[in-house]
């Protein structure tokens, strides 16, 4: 009988690691064979100093002032005029809201849909104090070891001028587009959207524009950066989180510190925060996560190919060890951040109201409501009043791979990064995208730039720089970009 027992379970062993690597060895890749561009023919010393400029430009925006740097915006939308006279000349320039820009450049094909592409203007400031961590003025716009340096270099001006750069090539050589093609370049995105892509967004709607896809800012060329994988990867966002803050207010009797209560505001706060921390919401690799890790464990090598591949059985283990990493947690589940604690003036009186705040980014699939209603579960005290803030916004709808605008962009990327693999995934930060739903079901977060694990410190952060090499292959993609619109995808 155990003789038997031992058979039957080594044969169980047996067909389970058959099955595993026939499925692992027989997953095909799925990458789109393409040839490599051909060389982009520009002066891009010109191109990087014309970007080095534009970094002068201190377009930073203001959630409570919107003329706070109106003059600077102005310097910039003089500056575009100055050294983009093609593109001037040949497409309608529209100033929406305060300094928002619209351009059209119309299509030969008055019944192809538009389509869009987006970047913005503005940026965010320099930390207070951080300053002299800087290798170079921040807003120098320096050109030092092979790279332009300065806030605006990476989010978001090269995105904005490289956009500039290929269509005053493209005109110059005589390209005409067949699909009328929008320039959005928003003047707010890094504080909201709402004075700038927004308005645009409801202008094309009232004109009945309806496009047939959008192109914004969003995930990179990742090197490095994924383990298992020795060919950079490009992450094409097909959706990104939703966001919800909540406020959190608990009033109880002020005191005298020398006769403390068994529950104190601010103890009694803390526990629930702790308990909050504690439970996040449930995750795991499911949506646009799944179709990433489909699309990158053919080209992966050893055991992350063999554990990408057979997610029917290891997806537990895989889960926990992505969610031990902040930023593959992110791409898991809706998270959950404690952003802001207050209680207490004095060290010697018990405060009466204990206040703090509670930042969500929602995993398409959950709602504002679900997270809300978790996060009045998982506090475990009904005394703590929440309120919702009104900026919250849902998820994005998750845009198909199997869209005219996927398969034009993924061509595109194969093209100008033929080194790297291509693959959707998740956007989980905001982005002025989110507001072109109302005028799109195709809507796409993509940056084509080469990063390190070791650079991604950067956005907003110390150091902001952009390889002049990549400058190159940032123009080069948006110029084969908008060539592949003028015929039919690869297949």
């Amino acid at each position: 009988m155990l003789k038997r027992i031992f058979l039957g379970l080594l044969l169980a062993v047996v067909l389970l690691a058959a099955a595993v690597a026939v499925k692992t060895w027989t997953t095909p890749s799925r990458q789109l064979a393409v040839a490599p561009a051909p060389k982009l023919d520009i002066d891009l010393q010109a191109a990087a100093r014309r970007l080095s400029t534009a970094i002068t430009f201190r377009t930073v925006s203001g959630l409570d002032d919107p003329a706070a740097n109106a003059a600077e915006f102005d310097k910039l939308h003089a500056y575009l005029e100055q050294q983009f006279p093609k593109v001037h000349a040949t497409l309608k320039k529209e100033v929406v809201g305060n300094k928002a820009l619209l351009y059209t450049w119309a299509g030969t094909d008055p019944q192809a849909k538009p389509v869009a592409l987006m970047a913005h203007q503005d940026m965010v400031p320099i930390a207070p104090g951080t300053e002299k961590a800087w290798t170079v003025d921040p807003f120098s716009g320096e050109i030092k070891d092979g790279f332009i340096w300065g806030r605006g270099t990476l989010d978001n001006k090269s995105n904005l001028f490289a956009q500039m750069e290929a269509i005053e090539l493209l005109i110059g050589n005589g390209f005409k587009p067949r699909q009328t093609v929008y320039l959005v370049m928003g003047d707010d995105e890094e504080v909201s959207g709402l004075r700038g892509a927004l308005p645009i967004a409801e202008l094309l709607k009232s004109r009945n524009v309806r496009l047939d896809w959008v192109l914004d800012e969003g995930l990179l060329v990742l090197d490095g950066v994924l383990p298992g994988l020795k060919q950079p990867a490009a992450l094409i966002g097909l959706a990104e989180k939703g966001y919800a803050t909540f406020f959190l207010s608990l009033d109880t009797a002020p005191g005298h510190s020398s006769m403390p209560p068994q529950h104190s505001a601010i103890g009694s706060m803390s526990a629930a925060l702790a308990r909050l921390e504690a439970n996040p919401m449930p995750g795991g690799i499911k949506g646009v996560a799944g179709q990433m890790f489909g699309a990158l464990a053919p080209e992966m090598s050893g055991v992350n190919r063999v554990m990408l591949s057979n997610l029917w059985l290891t997806e537990p283990l895989v889960r926990g060890i992505l969610e031990k990493s902040p930023s593959s947690n992110a791409m898991l589940r809706t998270t959950t951040a404690l952003t802001i604690v207050r209680a207490g003036n004095k060290d010697n009186v018990l405060p009466g109201r204990a206040e703090a705040a509670v930042n969500f980014r929602i995993l398409p699939g959950d709602t504002i409501a679900s997270t809300e209603a978790h996060l009045r579960k998982a506090l475990g005290n009904d005394d703590i009043k929440i309120k919702a803030y009104p900026g919250n916004s849902e998820p994005s709808p998750v845009s198909s791979t199997d869209s005219t605008g996927y398969r034009a962009i993924e061509q595109a990327v194969r093209q100008s990064f033929p080194d790297a693999v291509v693959a959707p995934g998740l956007m989980t930060a905001a982005t002025d995208s989110r507001h072109f739903s109302i005028v799109s079901d195709a809507v796409f977060r993509f940056s084509p730039f080469r990063m390190k694990n070791e650079d991604l410190a950067r956005f907003h952060g110390n150091n902001e720089r952009l390889a002049i090499s990549n400058y190159g292959e940032m123009i080069g993609f948006y110029r084969q970009l908008l060539s592949n619109a003028n015929a039919a995808p690869a297949q």
